[in-house]
């Protein structure tokens, strides 16, 4: 690290210089809604949105992994079927809102493209799966993700499923980690040049990635458990494990993983009289019923505020984890549009406050360069250098 200390300006300069990529852009599920424009500016206090092209350019993010993510469900053939589809109009809903901003994003497969894309004034476009669920028992579908654009592969979320072990299912482990045909699946990704993700991953699925995959795998958005010991985090010893084998970790700002929140009751009891009556499938929404369910969130939010996590009790997590495992195994995974968001910044535009406190604890402008890109895209690297030395 370097101790010299940078003027107010000099930190913005630094940060507008940097390539900066965050992985985890929740931001697919907010593109099928008849009311999200990418193109415009928008605001999470009215309509709960994090990212949108006018923000990225104030927050100097110049892209990320865009995220297809479907939510568990029942592990039978039927339900395999509806949530493939899913995902296959997610990424279908990346691919248009690149087709139709052609001046201002652009599809990146391989670790190269970032910098070209960069370079040409465009926004980056990776494209990522949170939760391998929606492709069933069939992993011949992960090739047609592929072909799609799909560069890194998260096993589970919040539910064990037929892959493996989620850190956060009631059950608790079934499986031991992953599944068979989780071991299959790690396979399959390693063959096609996809990194693996071990985000909501049980801990011993997670060693399993560590162990069985011939290429470094992510984390895309987590944090650490000596700050606060949450089953979404990682304990010292795994965090060493990942680093060892050349992993990176991104960290999460996801308030209920950061520290212990009070309880809000009234908040909930509210959030479930919203459900009710609007009911939970949301994507199938006209213009006018969005219209009034915003309405509806913007007042129940006036009225019952969310209790969110401080941007002090970010950089712990985020401080902590860099004198663990250094800034050559650590990245930004905030969690935008998918939950993340703390007190002073809950949205991209406020993402200068990273590089700014980093700098402050003395980073150099290449620890910063490392953690906003280069650790990522070195897994890129390493994992489609696999494939091409197996196909």
């Amino acid at each position: 690290m370097s101790c010299a200390s940078h003027t107010e300006q000099h930190k913005v300069n630094i940060h507008n210089r940097l390539l900066t990529l965050d992985a985890h852009l929740d931001t697919p599920a907010l593109l099928v809604r008849p009311d999200f424009d990418i193109m415009q500016e928008h605001s999470h206090d009215h309509d709960f949105s994090q990212v949108d092209w006018p923000r990225m350019e104030k927050g100097g993010l110049d892209g990320g992994f865009w995220v297809i993510y479907t939510p568990q469900g029942p592990l039978n053939a039927d339900a395999y079927k509806s949530n493939r589809d899913t995902a296959l109009l997610r990424a279908m809903a990346i691919q248009t809102m690149v087709s139709v901003n052609p001046d201002t994003f652009e599809l990146a497969t391989v670790a190269e493209d970032a910098h070209r894309i960069t370079n040409i004034g465009k926004k980056v476009v990776y494209i990522s799966m949170e939760n391998a669920y929606p492709l069933g028992e069939d992993l011949s579908l992960l090739t047609t993700f592929y072909k799609l654009g799909l560069r890194m592969l998260g096993p589970v979320h919040f539910k064990n499923n037929q892959f493996g072990d989620s850190s956060t299912d009631p059950q608790g482990s079934i499986w031991g980690g992953l599944s068979p045909l989780g071991k299959q699946l790690v396979a399959e990704a390693n063959r096609l040049g996809i990194v693996l993700d071990g985000s909501h991953g049980h801990d011993l699925l997670l060693e399993d990635l560590i162990n069985l995959s011939k290429t470094p795998v992510i984390l895309s958005h987590t944090g650490t458990k000596t700050i606060y010991d949450h089953p979404r985090n990682i304990d010292d010893t795994l965090l060493k494990k990942l680093a060892d084998s050349g992993g990176v970790i991104h960290v999460n700002a996801y308030s209920a993983y950061l520290t212990k929140l009070p309880n809000n009751p009234e908040r909930q009891k509210a959030y479930q009289d919203l459900f009710e009556k609007f009911g939970r499938n949301w994507s199938t929404f006209d213009t006018e019923t969005w219209q009034a369910l915003k309405q509806a969130r913007y007042q129940l939010d006036k009225k019952h505020p969310a209790i969110k996590a401080s941007f002090e009790d970010y950089m712990q997590h985020f401080l902590h984890i860099l004198n663990v495992v250094g800034p050559k195994h650590v990245g930004v995974g905030a969690d935008w549009d998918g939950g993340g968001g703390v007190v002073e910044m809950m949205d991209i535009s406020t993402l200068p406050l990273i590089t700014e406190r980093l700098l402050n604890e003395g980073y150099s402008e290449q620890d910063l360069a490392d953690i906003w890109s280069n650790n990522v895209l070195r897994l890129l690297k390493q994992a489609k250098d696999y494939a091409d030395s197996v196909n």
